[in-house]
């Protein structure tokens, strides 16, 4: 039987077992909670996502390659959950902009987020993350919305500040296209 996260999510995958899906996701439980109780600050609502997270899993595993560190790619979607959960939620919703309107460089204009808070933008700008290429969705998610220094980030990727500093820039990048592309076909 696969014991380590690859072998489980390979195993996942051909065999689309959810007692398989169960052995993975059974030791990121107790995380996937604690980020989502940061994130949303209510037991119940956290103990809810814990079990949409875990529906969402068994697509997303299907769907998308995971890179071979499972728990980051876990972690950026479990944040990224709770995230459209808040946006969603009308009664915190202020909450929600202003946090991610915090979460982006002040003295910059990078994106039409920083300019627009409207609710289509903020799902388009939710969908354009989940498309970028996976380090550079980790290095966005985490510089943006952790606050993460190219350091910390570079340490946790066990890669170099200077590929964090360009996958940053190249995500940001392809973030303002697919937005703008995004936008222009609504418009």
């Amino acid at each position: 039987m696969p014991q380590n996260d690859i072998d489980l999510i390979k195993e996942y995958r051909q065999s689309k077992d959810l007692a398989t899906l169960g052995l993975l996701y059974k030791n990121y439980m107790p995380l996937v909670y604690g980020v989502c109780l940061k994130y949303l600050q209510n037991r119940d609502d956290a103990r809810d996502a814990v079990m949409d997270i875990y529906e969402k899993l068994k697509d997303e595993l299907l769907k998308y390659d995971i890179p071979n560190e499972f728990k980051p790619w876990l972690y950026v979607v479990v944040k990224n959950h709770c995230l459209m959960k808040l946006r969603k939620d009308s009664s915190i919703s202020r909450n929600f902009e202003k946090y991610l309107h915090e979460s982006v460089e002040s003295e910059y204009v990078l994106h039409p987020i920083d300019t627009d808070s409207d609710e289509n933008v903020l799902k388009v700008l939710a969908d354009c993350i989940e498309k970028l290429k996976d380090q550079q969705r980790l290095c966005v998610t985490m510089f943006y919305y952790d606050k993460m220094c190219y350091r910390q980030i570079s340490d946790y990727l066990d890669i170099s500040e200077k590929k964090v500093k360009s996958d940053l820039q190249n995500g940001k990048r392809n973030l303002k296209i697919c937005i703008e592309q995004n936008c222009e076909s609504e418009g």
